[in-house]
């Protein structure tokens, strides 16, 4: 169905300008999932610097990599999610560095039998050279991504069973684990979806409640799709991607009709057209 029938057909009400807030994943939604490039993205990204909307990037990715990404999008006095919700990168910050919460994981990951620990590989077992083969990041975005604060991305080596002993030992050490489009996840908590619940909440203004929209392409995004008052999925043909969410039967769940920051422009600028008619 074209994205402006989608969109006419939702349940929820075209918002005013002013109340809408945007929350968007990376890789494979903003950013190309191949190329990383959020070129195709730019007509809407202009629109919404000069309606003075937010858009609050919300990714697996390091406060060390959001923050020049960020500044080079133009929303750099909007807050940020990193490491899939494990933290905040505050608005005009520019954090990097190792902290005591990742400490503590690799400490934990330590601990696990060798069979198990033998078969995840993380950040922290690469160097940054094999963290750029493995992502196709540059090796100084690599290294970035190495800077990490909050969680440990990594790769399952092993069969189902094994991932779900894994998974199950992890989580019996107080870990939460993730999936997402390329990373098993290890953290302590934290959502993207809460995060963004707690950044839509504090920005309230004159008790109006913002009209929050997320934008994702993976398991991972999902909670924070389902929260939104407009949640959007993004296809990306390179995993499984979402499969048929509960709200896209009342519309208030969409799909975008292309993958990447293709996709991401059309839905948004549709979204922009309706609450701007011209």
């Amino acid at each position: 169905m074209p994205l402006d029938h989608q969109l006419s057909d939702a349940t929820v009400t075209a918002p005013g300008l002013d109340d809408l807030m945007i929350f968007t994943d990376l890789d494979g939604t903003l950013l190309d999932h191949a190329t990383y490039s959020y070129a195709a993205a730019l007509p809407a990204l202009e629109r919404l610097r000069q309606l003075g909307i937010p858009l609050i990037l919300a990714s697996s990715k390091t406060a060390a990599e959001i923050s020049p990404l960020r500044e080079a999008l133009g929303f750099s006095h909007c807050e940020a999610i990193v490491e899939n919700g494990s933290g905040i990168l505050e608005a005009g910050c520019d954090a990097e560095g190792s902290g005591e919460h990742y400490r503590q994981i690799l400490e934990i990951l330590s601990d696990v039998p060798l069979a198990l620990r033998s078969r995840y590989q993380g950040f922290s077992d690469w160097s940054a050279d094999e963290v750029a083969a493995r992502t196709g990041l540059s090796p100084d975005e690599a290294r970035h991504a190495k800077l990490r604060r909050f969680s440990e991305p990594g790769l399952w080596l092993g069969d189902e069973a094994g991932r779900d002993a894994f998974v199950a030992s992890m989580e019996a050490r107080g870990l939460r684990v993730q999936q997402g489009g390329r990373f098993l996840t290890l953290s302590f908590g934290g959502s993207k979806a809460a995060r963004m619940v707690d950044i839509a909440q504090r920005s309230s203004r004159d008790g109006r409640e913002r009209f929050t929209v997320a934008l994702g392409d993976a398991e991972n995004d999902v909670a924070m799709i389902e929260q939104a008052r407009l949640g959007v999925i993004i296809p990306n043909p390179a995993h499984k991607g979402i499969p048929l969410l509960e709200g896209e039967a009342s519309g208030r769940i969409i799909r975008a009709q292309f993958p990447g920051p293709v996709g991401w422009n059309d839905v948004l600028t549709a979204l922009l057209d309706q609450c701007q008619p011209t």
